[in-house]
């Protein structure tokens, strides 16, 4: 079986969808978000006001790599994750499928207000617009485009990619 790494900016709902895949393909997921937060006891978020984003980006990448040696076989990234050039090749020397869930950012945006998890890389509405301009450009190196329709359900999502990657 094909391993799959989600892509995309925050709030798009990678993890949903990785929850939802995985239950599809009967297989083990990671959130490397979660992941993370399992083993240096802070969130993310906690992570960056502490020690800065650069320091987060080293952790990331360092988990990254332990990641992509699990038995996982569906793994969502941090949406800052796929912008570190190391990270990419990284993903893409593993053989992983790299997915982009595609969506606008005032759907982001939404679902980040409406989030209870804090975003400090994402203050303010401004700042997350310019985040999600950049990112983008990099997004779409993927190799598949998952276009997300407003109505679209995160399960309808995982379906989407289970029959585009898996044939399912």
């Amino acid at each position: 079986m094909d391993r799959v790494v989600l892509i995309g900016f925050m709030g798009v709902g990678k993890s949903t969808v990785a929850k939802h895949l995985a239950k599809i393909l009967r297989c083990e997921k990671l959130d490397l978000d979660d992941y993370i937060e399992e083993n240096e006891k802070l969130s993310p978020a906690e992570i960056i006001t502490l020690y800065g984003e650069k320091f987060f980006r080293e952790l990331e990448t360092k988990y990254l790599k332990k990641a992509l040696e699990t038995e996982a076989k569906v793994i969502a990234l941090g949406g800052g994750t796929w912008a570190k050039e190391q990270n990419r090749k990284m993903i893409m020397q593993s053989g992983c499928v790299t997915v982009w869930l595609m969506s606008t950012f005032d759907r982001c945006w939404l679902n980040i207000k409406a989030s209870n998890k804090r975003r400090p890389l994402a203050a303010d509405r401004e700042k997350a617009a310019e985040l999600f301009a950049e990112r983008e450009k990099l997004y779409c190196l993927a190799d598949l485009h998952i276009p997300i329709p407003s109505h679209a359900t995160s399960q309808e999502i995982a379906r989407i990619i289970a029959e585009a990657v898996f044939k399912i």
